[in-house]
């Protein structure tokens, strides 16, 4: 079969979930059982995989869900047991007396506390621990899923202490054992500083691409969930969303390039959020009083806005005496300072908490008999840190035991409808990413799929190679296992078009953060954490546009960085140079249409 058909026909699972999901607006608990069934058709008929070999990978994908469950129900709990103490009416309270405009507590929340989280844990924790925040905050939940989705971005890369590079990359490259001979030819003797090189990289791009993902967050939100559905409200705090973007890019680039890939994004955000909530609190570039932005009356909001977790967070609102602004955030400062501490590599607790003690780590190694292993380790998920902290909040904040359990029940009825879409959504990935040594010797789908892009592409790659890794992350799920599949195939392409193929690889890592943008499952869950459920589609609709900015603009760097020696007006940083003043054009145009307003008035 040649490679072009093979590549189209790898293209089908993901064609499935964009027919149902996104364009039929079919909710995922629908669409992504079809998806399924569509990859494990190819898997055996096509592929020829062994039916054992589609079982493991599919039983393997099912546990894989029952752990983000674990996670989507930690988070949903320790918001409802805040819920019950009252503790979100105080932090409502708080970030009004910051502001009450929602684009200036979504840039704070999203952007930047949701890049410390990222930093400090990856893996969705971001939209577990924001999303909800938000929602509690009396945001729409949709609207908190959007900005929650949009940020998994600039941070994602360097989520989890590093893990997308010293684990993704590592792996990927790793393969090749000739790999380790060209580090040292680039003068690098030591693998770790290998991979802190092309970690530099990885920044360098993400530093530049970040500069508007707060001022795309705001606008976003005002021009879907505002009650002048216009970007140009959003457009409008463009000082602020790019003060809070410098804020978060420069110390994260900085990080980079002295202290390695562990601290970028945690650094950064707890840096920005430092900075930015102190300048904010003195007024700095804070909109006038007649100019502060909120959502329209809750009755006029669209049905698909909301979810059930939304509802119950107005009703509890209020009934309790109002508590100290340091005791209500307290519980999420345990989640901050927990992720940090069993991540921190210099302590080593991830040598306890993932031990391989039976009782430890739960294993099925070979399911079936094939080469797919299975495991989970419950100390060291989020989901046990948000539960744990539930616990502690019951002291903390003084919960009855009715109240627990009230917040407990309330948890397990918002999990329980978004189970469904994630028992199909992580077995068809598993499937699509686990088709390879089958009857057929065809290379497993992702693969098949990048390889029929780089035949067409040619010395145009770097603007692809963006969306190929975002293709990886959009299916897997993680930045991280999209750089496992893809970064030894991007540094093969990138010595075939004979440019420098370090630059390749972190296009690949920068490409995979971006596809965490639209990503199927990483949608679900978030949607799953607000209470908001058969939405995943219109999500996914409103987060294209940030996702196909991020992958364009990266791809158009890498492509005019490659290819420096033609000179600075190549292609590349044409279409890098045109995305931008597209951007400032329309900070121009918004900000003028406000001043003209302001001077009628």
């Amino acid at each position: 079969m040649s490679t072009g058909l093979l590549a189209l026909i790898s293209l089908l699972p993901i064609i499935s979930v964009a027919v149902f999901l996104v364009l039929l607006r079919w909710p995922a608990s629908r669409a992504m059982p079809i998806a399924y069934v569509v990859a494990v058709v190819l898997a055996y008929f096509i592929w020829q995989i062994p039916t054992t070999k589609i079982m493991a990978a599919s039983v393997n994908g099912l546990i894989i869900a029952l752990t983000l469950i674990y996670i989507i129900f930690g988070a949903i709990l320790l918001l409802n047991t805040l819920l019950q103490s009252g503790a979100i009416q105080t932090i409502r309270q708080g970030f009004s007396d910051i502001s009450p405009d929602r684009r200036i507590q979504v840039i704070i929340i999203a952007w930047l506390f949701g890049s410390f989280i990222e930093g400090s844990a990856g893996f969705g924790t971001p939209a577990a621990v924001a999303v909800p925040l938000m929602v509690g905050l009396g945001f729409p939940a949709m609207a908190a899923v959007v900005a929650g989705m949009i940020i998994q971005s600039t941070p994602v890369s360097f989520g989890a202490m590093g893990t997308p590079i010293l684990v993704g990359i590592n792996t990927g490259l790793s393969a090749d054992p000739e790999m380790v001979a060209y580090a040292l030819s680039r003068g690098y003797a030591e693998w770790d500083q290998f991979l802190a090189f092309i970690a530099t990289k990885v920044a360098l791009i993400h530093a530049m691409a970040g500069t508007f993902i707060p001022l795309l967050v705001a606008s976003i939100m005002t021009r879907f969930f505002g009650k002048e559905r216009s970007f140009a409200a959003g457009f409008k705090v463009w000082k602020f969303a790019l003060f809070a973007a410098f804020s978060m890019t420069i110390p994260y680039l900085i990080v980079a390039n002295t202290l390695g890939p562990e601290f970028p994004s945690m650094l950064g955000g707890l840096i920005g959020l430092a900075i930015v909530v102190t300048a904010a609190k003195q007024g700095f570039l804070m909109p006038k009083p007649d100019e502060v932005w909120d959502f329209d009356d809750r009755a006029n909001w669209d049905a698909e806005w909301t979810g059930s977790m939304a509802q119950e967070s107005l009703s509890s609102a209020g009934e309790k005496p109002a508590m100290g602004l340091i005791r209500a955030w307290s519980p999420y400062l345990f989640v901050a300072g927990l992720l940090v501490l069993t991540r921190f590599r210099a302590l080593n607790l991830e040598a306890i908490l993932r031990d391989s003690n039976p009782f430890i780590t739960w294993s099925w190694p070979q399911i079936f008999g094939s080469d797919i292993n299975a495991s989970f380790q419950p100390l060291w998920s989020p989901g046990t840190i948000f539960i744990v902290v539930s616990l502690i909040t019951i002291l903390l904040h003084g919960l009855k035991g009715a109240e627990y359990k009230q917040a407990f029940g309330n948890s397990l009825k918002t999990l329980i409808p978004a189970s469904t879409a994630l028992v199909f959504t992580v077995p068809m990935v598993q499937v699509f990413i686990n088709s390879s040594g089958g009857g057929s010797g065809y290379e497993q789908m992702p693969i098949a799929l990048a390889e029929g892009v780089a035949n067409l592409t040619g010395t145009a790659w770097p603007f692809f190679s963006t969306f190929i890794g975002g293709m990886g992350a959009f299916v897997a799920g993680s930045n991280t296992v999209s750089n496992m599949m893809f970064s030894l195939f991007q540094f093969g392409v990138g010595e075939r078009i004979m440019v420098d193929p370090t630059w390749i690889v972190a296009l690949q890592a920068v490409g995979g953060a971006s596809g965490n943008i639209i990503c199927v499952h990483n949608v679900v869950a978030a949607s799953a954490v607000a209470g908001l459920i058969g939405k995943e589609g219109a999500v996914i609709r409103k987060t294209l546009l940030p996702f196909f900015y991020y992958a364009l603009l990266t791809g158009s760097i890498g492509y005019g960085i490659v290819n420096m020696s033609t000179g600075l007006l190549n292609a590349g940083f044409f279409i890098a140079a045109l995305i931008v003043a597209i951007m400032i054009y329309f900070i121009i145009k918004f900000n003028r249409h406000s001043i003209a307003e302001t001077s009628a008035s």
